[in-house]
């Protein structure tokens, strides 16, 4: 993923050129572009596709926000993914889900005021043996607890502050 920042609607513009005369159908490819693209679906995107397509943006809206897979803001710079499958349900994951949201302040799909950390739930990572398991940035943790959620986040705090 990109992120590509969206100041103008250019790049949107840009994207929806190959879909020329597409309608209904080809709502959910298009906005997976736009997320490709811009990392999350800004409210411009939505009204651009939903202008392009002749649809009513409460229509486009609506798809997105029925699928999980898209997001509405910008990725933190950390990105945790929580796999909530059945081995890591049966380990404790949702606990630790809980753990992640309390040490962050936000919920699911949402990033931190300061853009370090944004929280995802996944249906199942596969490592259902190491349960439970989160994925930071692509890196696995496997076994985590609640108690071991900060000290986790703190690592990758630190090495952020190490970068600045």
């Amino acid at each position: 993923m990109s992120s590509v920042p969206v100041e103008t609607g250019t790049r949107i513009d840009e994207l929806l050129a190959p879909w020329k005369g597409a309608r209904r159908e080809a709502l959910i490819p298009i906005l997976q572009e736009v997320q490709e693209a811009c990392g999350y679906l800004p409210q411009k995107a939505i009204v651009r596709v939903s202008r392009h397509l002749d649809l009513p943006t409460s229509k486009v809206y609506g798809v997105a926000t029925f699928y999980n897979q898209f997001r509405f803001q910008p990725p933190g710079r950390n990105q945790i993914l929580v796999c909530r499958g059945t081995a890591c349900h049966v380990k404790g994951s949702a606990a630790v889900l809980e753990a992640i949201c309390d040490e962050l302040q936000i919920r699911p799909g949402q990033t931190t005021r300061d853009g370090m950390f944004s929280v995802d739930v996944v249906a199942c990572i596969g490592a259902c043996g190491l349960a439970p398991v989160i994925s930071i940035n692509g890196a696995f943790f496997a076994g985590v607890t609640p108690e071991g959620v900060p000290a986790i986040l703190e690592s990758f705090r630190q090495k952020e502050a190490a970068r600045a």
